[in-house]
């Protein structure tokens, strides 16, 4: 008789894991369903129709609300990744040394502080510069989501590298490779996976996020989500179900692309 333990036979795991998935998907699928409702209502059924996503395609302060998403997580996941990339270098290709596990504390440090804390130090930060300089432009927000990208890009990334053999690069080494040429022949190509994965997880974040950006944000500097937002204070509309749906499927794409890729061994 197998005695092993097994999570899945214990009794009512089915029900309890049908009724999990249920309140998570549940609100979802019905926010995909009145995104092609034919009325003004997100409660009542009134016909199938593309109506929402045509008016959403031809709504100017969407496009380009989404436009300037696109270009701030573009940007922001770029820096990031980079920044992340040589974080992670600098952690796992060295000897263990006191203070290590202090840099790994300090640069996760924005996924433990609760989001709205760093929003608000950055809106404090900001502000002074605003006030000193005279500049109030995008930048703030590619460098807000930049450091709050950071640990999420560094995660993969350093697990790509602590998982990599390092044979190669010690004969690379013993060949009298320099340490850059190592990097850039052996270290970089197995590498890029964990990269692309860091990129992707770090242009999602930013693509998503709406409390770093609300705090952060000029008059003039919706992203798509703080728009939205703005939006469901004021009327709700299968417009926004029809957004929301788009905004969706993106994301979804990307993270399935950086399941996939960050499932590839070295």
């Amino acid at each position: 008789m197998d005695k092993t333990f097994s999570i899945q036979r214990m009794p009512g795991f089915a029900t309890i894991a049908l009724f999990c998935f249920a309140l998570l998907y549940l609100p979802i699928a019905t926010l995909v369903v009145f995104a092609f409702n034919d009325g003004s209502s997100i409660v009542m059924w009134e016909g199938l129709s593309l109506r929402w996503f045509r008016q959403a395609w031809n709504n100017s302060q969407v496009i380009d609300a989404s436009i300037r998403s696109l270009q701030i997580a573009s940007v922001a996941a770029v820096l990031a990744t980079i920044a992340a990339t040589m974080a992670a270098i600098a952690t796992t290709r060295t000897r263990s040394y006191r203070g290590l596990t202090f840099k790994y504390a300090f640069i996760n440090q924005p996924l433990m502080v609760p989001e709205i804390v760093t929003a608000v130090a950055l809106l404090v930060l900001f502000s002074r510069i605003k006030v000193m300089t005279g500049y109030s432009g995008l930048g703030y927000l590619i460098l807000a989501h930049t450091a709050f990208c950071i640990p999420f890009a560094y995660l993969p990334i350093r697990a790509r590298l602590e998982s990599m053999d390092l044979s190669l690069e010690r004969a690379a080494a013993d060949l009298y490779a320099t340490p850059w040429k190592t990097f850039r022949r052996i270290t970089l190509p197995l590498l890029w996976p964990g990269i692309l994965a860091g990129f992707m997880l770090a242009f999602v974040i930013s693509l998503d996020d709406v409390v770093i950006t609300e705090f952060v944000k000029s008059a003039g500097q919706d992203t798509l989500p703080t728009y939205m937002l703005g939006q469901l204070r004021r009327v709700v509309t299968p417009e926004m179900n029809a957004i929301s749906t788009v905004f969706l499927l993106i994301s979804v794409a990307i993270v399935t692309l950086f399941f996939l890729i960050s499932r590839r061994k070295v």
